[in-house]
């Protein structure tokens, strides 16, 4: 009998050095989906991703911009999707975090494959040319990644420093971080107002605007000029918004899947947390399944689960005595769990 699952997409910051090669190690029999993304690479005169993937040594100033890592992540997370074996896993819905909820639209296949990778580069090329401010993050749970009273007061201490001092937001609930994000005085003033946790937090995250914010209303206003609403198709499986909304193959609107893609979903909080919240609660899957490459969304994925007592976890080392001996949450990034998915 087959196993119900839900595919997790992950975000931008998840081709880092030691996935240099995931395309060339893990799907040399997906040269044609690869080489359509290469095409219109060559085309807008972006380095492909197979050079990318194939370079000597990882760059953190190439691989790591918002131009060349949104394209390099969607190849690879949706060379993984497709790798997933069917008769195992019935995929019941898919979701994502910032980056992801592009990969889900291309999963789901409200964007074919030739729009799905002009969505993603548009919008990388958008971000690296237009891009604001920028993002911290800090956890809302302890080193046991439970509940911690004193981090979210802290977090909310911080925005409202943040705020007298100039722009602040929530950017992206992630589980059991808090992304923040604002502009260089907010930034500045949050990260001041923070006390010191697990001896690197807040930490900036490089190379990162204030993505999920109003200070990006300016890349939402060119994303709507460059990008029409008939590149959207009804989805083929439901799918799971940064609201915890979810867009069901007969009941999409696709003009408002358009209005809250390019809108919406780029200027308010993406809240990955509650997405992962409904996609197991209201889809009940037997695994939830993690895209590559990386595999850092495993952490907030397993701090929602606790937050939620799913399968009685309570603490971090419940999640990693599950993930010993029965694992739930299947990371394809990872090689000790990737075989357990294809």
């Amino acid at each position: 009998m087959k196993q119900s699952a839900v595919v997790i997409f992950p975000g931008r910051g998840t081709y880092g050095k030691d996935e240099l090669g995931y395309l060339a190690r893990h799907h040399d029999d997906k040269a044609a989906f690869i080489q359509g993304v290469d095409d219109w690479r060559a085309s807008q005169n972006r380095e492909t991703v197979s050079a990318l993937d194939n370079a000597k040594t990882y760059s953190a100033a190439k691989h790591a911009s918002s131009l060349n890592a949104s394209a390099l992540i969607y190849t690879c997370a949706l060379a993984d999707f497709a790798a997933i074996d069917r008769e195992t896993y019935d995929i019941v819905a898919v979701c994502g975090n910032s980056l992801g909820w592009y990969l889900t639209l291309a999963g789901a296949g409200a964007v074919n494959e030739a729009n799905a990778i002009r969505l993603v580069d548009t919008m990388g090329a958008l971000m690296e040319a237009e891009g604001k401010g920028g993002q911290l993050i800090y956890p809302f749970v302890g080193e046991d990644w439970r509940e911690a009273r004193a981090n979210e007061k802290a977090i909310g201490e911080a925005l409202h420093a943040g705020r007298t001092a100039g722009e602040a937001y929530l950017s992206i609930r992630l589980g059991g971080m808090a992304v923040l994000a604002g502009d260089e005085a907010g930034m500045t003033a949050m990260e001041k107002s923070l006390p010191k946790a697990e001896g690197r937090y807040p930490f900036r995250l490089a190379r990162h605007a204030a993505f999920h914010t109003p200070l990006l209303t300016h890349v939402s206003d060119a994303a709507f000029d460059a990008l029409s609403a008939d590149i959207f198709e009804a989805p083929q499986l439901p799918m799971i918004d940064g609201r915890g909304a979810v867009w069901t193959p007969h009941g999409s609107d696709l003009d408002a899947l358009y209005q809250y893609t390019l809108g919406h979903q780029i200027i308010e909080t993406y809240d990955f947390s509650k997405s992962v919240e409904v996609a197991v609660k209201e889809f009940a899957p037997d695994r939830l399944i993690l895209a590559g490459p990386g595999a850092t969304l495993g952490a907030p994925i397993a701090q929602e689960l606790i937050r939620w007592r799913w399968k009685g976890l309570t603490s971090k080392a419940d999640f990693s005595a599950m993930q010993k001996q029965d694992p739930f949450l299947i990371a394809m990034g990872r090689e000790d769990q990737r075989k357990l998915a294809v």
